[in-house]
């Protein structure tokens, strides 16, 4: 049998606006729920690894163990190697690799992360039994994706409404699921996990300091993006109307009483023993 091979296509793409979100995120505001079920000693794979901020606080927690980064897109591994290499870590290394169709042994990690990912795929399912086949016995298989349906914002925003019904329309024609948050725990079930721990955590932004950030870096998505292409190429949107949905960001970003929370579904997975 053919192994399973990614069938989506990735969304937002890798530019400055993205990353600027993505190099943001660490192990203590993204994998909270997972840090206290690290040891010092583990091998950890973190799939969808990306510029490698998370990647590399995982691996500043297993000092005696390892942590290897892969992703689907090879020409951000150098970002990542070079995050890694910027704080003196010699215990992680970077590969490209496919999600559905991991080239690691059965059995080989103690934990296999992945953040943001799941809604990405074509098959989270199959993804979710891949990172359990290469999990060892009493390991752990641990997935945060956020939850496009269930963000929420103040004040009310006809310009987020159309944003937020845009990224859904996109989202889903690249083969992905941008709700994905709350489909985490059945689709473990589904890959045969029977040890489940299901938990929900939030980024909210704030401040204004955060509003402009997070205004500012969704502004600059919805026109100078892969999405943004994605947007025009697939005909959900004009150039004009992506013009407009960025403009809201940056209206909302500007209210002294405006705040925004993302919601997160968590799922830690232990692998049967």
């Amino acid at each position: 049998m053919p192994k399973a091979q990614e069938t989506a296509v990735y969304t937002h793409g890798h530019h400055e606006s993205v990353l600027r979100s993505h190099t943001w995120r660490t192990a203590a505001n993204s994998a909270a729920y997972l840090i206290g079920s690290l040891k010092p000693h583990m091998k950890v794979l973190d799939v969808g690894c990306g510029p490698g901020t998370i990647t590399a606080d995982l691996a500043a927690l297993v000092p005696d163990g390892h942590v290897t980064g892969v992703d689907h897109a090879a020409g951000i591994l150098d970002r990542a190697r070079a995050t890694a290499a910027e704080r003196g870590l010699d215990n992680v290394d970077f590969a490209v690799a496919d999600v559905h169709a991991l080239d690691y042994p059965d059995d080989t990690f103690c934990v296999v992360h992945a953040h943001q990912v799941l809604q990405h795929v074509g098959d989270p399912v199959q993804a979710l039994r891949e990172m359990r086949r290469v999990t060892r016995p009493g390991g752990f298989v641990a997935v945060r994706d956020s939850d496009y349906a269930a963000m929420t914002w103040y004040p009310e925003s006809a310009g987020l409404d159309h944003w937020l019904d845009l990224y859904r329309r996109v989202a889903r024609a690249n083969g992905g699921e941008p709700d994905a948050g709350r489909r985490l725990k059945a689709w473990a079930l589904a890959a045969g996990f029977t040890d489940v721990t299901a938990t929900s955590t939030t980024w909210t932004f704030s401040t204004p300091e955060e509003r402009e950030w997070w205004s500012g870096l969704w502004a600059d998505r919805t026109v100078a993006s892969a999405y943004a292409e994605r947007a025009t190429g697939g005909g959900h949107a004009t150039r004009d109307r992506l013009a407009a949905v960025a403009e809201a960001w940056r209206e909302w970003g500007r209210r002294e009483d405006a705040w925004f929370a993302v919601l997160h579904g968590e799922v830690l997975c232990r692998k049967d023993a």
